[in-house]
């Protein structure tokens, strides 16, 4: 087996930074009436800026696809090109279109050469999957470098038209209606963007970074969805899927449109994190002390106090001058989050050589956790 390294890395934010008072002339006002959710969810999650896959009057300017194919080749140059690849591996909870895969529609834009592609599935935990194809594929020796991306694209689900029709449907019955919290609460939380970083079987370019190991944790097995898209969650937490929906009834549901169970998060995202991170910290026989820079990928930074509160309850705080994050200006970029976090470590001049460096990314969909553990060369 061979060890893996991160020999380069690189982001894509789409258009200017949007801040707090231009989300909603971005996203489109909902039934002409300004959002009562808006400010409560964004002094929760305290996120200041973020960037959209649109430009000032809500118009599209990338698709996901275009935004992890310019991440990819922005680790490209004269001595590495897109036609030196020989894995092409994308995670992504946003994908442009049923089918073809993610992944596909990357390779397509790149415009580079015959090669094997990777399109995991998921949510936040879809970036990292990704990575793990890539790691594990250069490690095994099947191939000599890997590109890895994490991306979203969530904008344009969020746009006031995806919910028209259900505020339409709600006129019929109530003349005041009211769209559900559950549906609203993403519209202020989620971000557009990509990551991609180039792995390598030597420790090449000028700060190379080995992967030690890539762990990853599901609950599916005793905790109901959580976060969803196209689909009807039930009284008893059953999902339906939009194919077991008529057709006519997918407008009126806004059936499309991400959603988020805000009770059952705030009651379960922390405990099963640390949970799983005690498992990992088990495993591999380390603890906080043998962690330099905590790289925690969270949605809000209401959840960050609660974080440390349940670490330290089971006996695993991480000391805060070891966390780096980064949400604040560049918002929750979902599968690419724990990408641009890295590069902007890496970016900050801060890291020397023997550094380590913990990833944490969780993802709330039905409450599944990847960790990364990496040594700066």
């Amino acid at each position: 087996m061979k060890d893996v390294y991160i020999t380069r890395i690189a982001k894509f934010l789409p258009n200017a930074p949007v801040d707090n008072e231009q989300m909603e002339q971005r996203l489109g006002v909902i039934d002409g009436k300004a959002s009562k959710a808006r400010r409560l969810v964004l002094r929760n999650n305290k996120i200041k800026t973020r960037y959209y896959a649109l430009d000032e009057n809500g118009n599209v300017t990338h698709n996901n696809a275009q935004l992890t194919a310019t991440a990819i080749k922005a680790l490209c140059d004269s001595d590495f090109t897109v036609k030196d690849m020989e894995l092409l591996s994308c995670g992504t909870s946003s994908p442009d279109q049923i089918l073809p895969s993610h992944a596909s529609m990357v390779h397509g834009f790149l415009q580079n050469r015959n090669m094997e592609i990777n399109s995991p599935s998921g949510a936040c935990c879809s970036g990292m999957n990704a990575l793990k194809y890539g790691y594990l594929s250069v490690k095994a020796g099947q191939t000599k470098n890997a590109a890895c991306a994490g991306s979203e694209r969530t904008s344009t689900w969020m746009k006031a038209d995806v919910f028209a029709n259900e505020v339409a449907h709600l006129k019929e019955l109530d003349d005041n209606p009211i769209l559900a919290f559950n549906k609203e609460f993403l519209r202020w939380m989620l971000s557009d963007g990509a990551g991609a970083v180039l792995l390598e079987g030597e420790p090449n370019g000028q700060h190379p970074i080995k992967i030690e190991w890539i762990d990853g944790y599901s609950y599916a097995h005793e905790m109901e969805t959580c976060m969803y898209a196209g689909a009807e969650k039930e009284d008893d937490g059953h999902l339906t899927p939009w194919s077991e929906i008529p057709a006519e009834q997918w407008g009126k549901k806004s059936l499309f449109a991400m959603k988020q169970d805000t009770r059952l998060l705030g009651a379960n995202i922390l405990k099963k994190g640390v949970d799983s991170l005690k498992q990992v910290y088990e495993k591999h026989n380390i603890g906080p002390d043998n962690v330099d820079y905590y790289l925690p990928h969270i949605s809000s930074y209401y959840f960050k106090q609660g974080l440390y509160n349940e670490m330290k309850a089971q006996g695993v705080e991480m000391p805060w001058e070891k966390w780096f994050m980064n949400l604040e200006h560049v918002g929750n970029i979902g599968a690419a989050s724990i990408y641009v976090m890295l590069e902007e470590l890496i970016a900050s001049g801060g890291l020397k050589k023997g550094d380590k460096i913990l990833f944490q990314v969780p993802e709330s969909a039905r409450f599944s956790y990847m960790y990364a553990y990496l040594s700066v060369c």
